[in-house]
């Protein structure tokens, strides 16, 4: 609901500021005439798919996804919005919307964002696409906001860029938004805000850890590169996060391992090799360790059903 919300404000807010109807919008939903949020709340929408309705080149189609969203990618969806993108109108997604685009086969090629808890599975989705962890992608008429309050500073963006930055600003001071993020704004707090720790070696270590998921590079290799010996970085470990380097990183492979698992179709072998691990049965005993059961087991009750299937064909393709 929040990056939904987020994304309708800043429009009302920018015909308030100018006193004029510079936008408008309508609210589409996949059947039925509600739709309800993963918050329970229930939005009334203006027309499902099947209404007669085609975007013009001035109109935005923007889609929005939560929690299992590769399930929601089904055909008359998909089709309905390769129908819009035909009639030349930009598409856009924010939160997890982007992965109905890919499916969709309208981010080829392209730039874009995700939410960073999805971005992994993304990216194993959707190879040729050109993901990014900043808050909010525009390539070409394709927008992508990562979710949460990204939608506003994409929303802001567009404002900025049809009618001002003044605008922008005031819609931005309406809404108590201090600060207005750009496309070169990261999503995610900064490793030392996160941790809770603000040690620049520290900080370093975390981050070569964290780009390094697939191909894991030893304590030892670490320690020297951060200008430290083992014993060091082991105490540096020790006392501000109560762990070891290696079992931080373990714990951190372990979590990509995780969202691979519930966001993707992929088999419990590659997952084990994007996170590092050379040995399925390896990969088995240290998850069960993290999370009490095993890879298998959590598939069976928990996986997307649709996260990784074959892109549903465009019956109006040539």
């Amino acid at each position: 609901m929040l990056p939904f919300t987020a994304a309708i404000e800043p429009l009302r807010l920018a015909n308030r500021a100018s006193g004029e109807q510079l936008y408008s919008w309508r609210l589409v939903g996949t059947a039925g005439e509600a739709a309800t949020c993963s918050n329970g709340s229930r939005i009334l929408v203006d027309h499902g798919l099947e209404a007669d309705f085609q975007a013009g080149r001035d109109d935005v189609i923007i889609i929005c996804g939560g929690t299992d969203v590769a399930r929601e990618a089904r055909r008359p969806v998909l089709n309905w919005l390769r129908r819009q993108a035909r009639s030349g109108a930009a598409m856009g997604a924010v939160c997890t919307g982007a992965w109905v685009l890919a499916e969709a086969g309208l981010l080829d090629n392209r730039k874009a964002t995700i939410h960073w808890e999805n971005h992994d599975g993304f990216a194993e989705a959707f190879p040729d696409i050109d993901l990014f962890r900043t808050v909010f992608v525009q390539d070409g008429n394709r927008l992508t906001a990562a979710g949460g309050t990204s939608s506003i500073d994409l929303v802001l963006h567009l404002v900025a860029s049809a009618h001002g930055d003044a605008l922008a600003a005031e819609v931005a001071d309406q809404m108590l938004h201090t600060v207005i993020r750009t496309d070169q704004d990261r999503q995610r707090l900064s490793i030392p805000t996160r941790i809770g720790v603000r040690h620049p070696r520290l900080a370093a270590v975390i981050t070569r850890m964290e780009a390094n998921l697939e191909e894991p590079i030893s304590p030892a290799q670490l320690a020297a590169d951060a200008g430290m010996s083992t014993r060091q970085l082991e105490r540096l470990f020790r006392r501000y996060l109560n762990r070891s380097p290696k079992r931080y990183y373990m714990e951190t492979r372990l979590a990509r391992a995780r969202n691979l698992l519930m966001q993707t179709e992929l088999s419990i072998i590659e997952i084990a090799l994007a996170a590092g691990f050379s040995s399925p049965s390896h990969f088995s005993k240290c998850y069960r360790a993290q999370y009490g059961s095993t890879p298998y087991r959590e598939r069976g009750t928990g996986a997307p059903s649709a996260a990784k299937s074959e892109r549903i064909p465009d019956p109006d393709a040539d």
